[in-house]
């Protein structure tokens, strides 16, 4: 069994390193022998895909062994699309540059895949130092995401010949373009007999930078303009500043 970790990233020097990093680490604790090993043998690629990034982000990724692929078109569905396409693993596992895989999912990840009654799955999340209102939001997303079975965008792992079969990310979106995956690759598992689950166990650690980079009004103004008119500000990359406007 392969597992290929697609990395989307744009001007990401500040965390690549980390990230790689707790990959690396987490991959060498699973495997047998190690100390959260799950007693199957497995290989790992590492991509790293830099969409146009201005910075040293591919350099970075190179220097630490990881294939880095180059998507022009700042946009993370294309992004993610763009690593599966060159990933050659039986599985696929997206997680975000700005996050840090722990042995303890990556354990998870494989004892569900050994069961083989699932075809993918998504993870709870948790950030450190989070003001009250971001408390709140991670808190109602967590509930959905437990209770609808919804990945967040920062760690979705699939099995590859299902991400073919739908076609990948849909690129029509700028955001919200894991939620649309969730609901289509469930609706697959469904007519294949298999599931897709959200992973409760071990969240996966992610950076809480948003919620410093935008105050709480920009926070909440973003999710105003997404609730008045969801489907037009999901296709236009520039009502979407949280995401698009190249904050770091």
């Amino acid at each position: 069994m392969q597992l290929s970790f697609v990395i989307p990233a744009f001007n990401e020097a500040a965390c690549i390193e980390a990230c790689l990093g707790a990959i690396a680490e987490a991959v060498a604790a699973c495997q047998p022998g190690g100390a959260d090993e799950h007693g199957v043998a497995f290989a790992a690629e590492v991509i790293v895909v830099d969409n146009n990034s201005t910075d040293a982000t591919a350099e970075l990724a190179a220097a630490a062994g990881a294939t880095v692929v180059f998507e022009p078109v700042n946009q993370i569905a294309r992004a993610r699309n763009a690593g599966a396409a060159a990933a050659s693993g039986d599985w696929l596992v997206f997680i975000d540059a700005d996050s840090l895989l722990s042995a303890g999912l990556l354990a998870d990840v494989l004892r569900l895949i050994a069961a083989g009654q699932h075809v993918g799955c998504g993870s709870l999340m948790t950030m450190d130092d989070m003001p009250p209102s971001a408390r709140w939001m991670l808190s109602t997303w967590s509930w959905l995401s437990a209770r609808l079975n919804w990945a967040a965008g920062s760690f979705i792992v699939c099995r590859a010949d299902a991400f073919a079969a739908l076609g990948g990310f849909d690129e029509a979106l700028y955001a919200a373009e894991e939620i649309d995956f969730s609901q289509r690759i469930k609706r697959y598992a469904r007519k294949h007999g298999s599931r897709f689950t959200v992973l409760r166990d071990h969240p996966l650690h992610t950076s809480n930078r948003k919620v410093k980079l935008y105050s709480t009004r920009e926070q909440y103004a973003q999710l105003w303009r997404l609730m008045l008119r969801p489907r037009k500000a999901l296709r236009d990359k520039a009502a979407l500043g949280v995401w698009y406007d190249g904050r770091r």
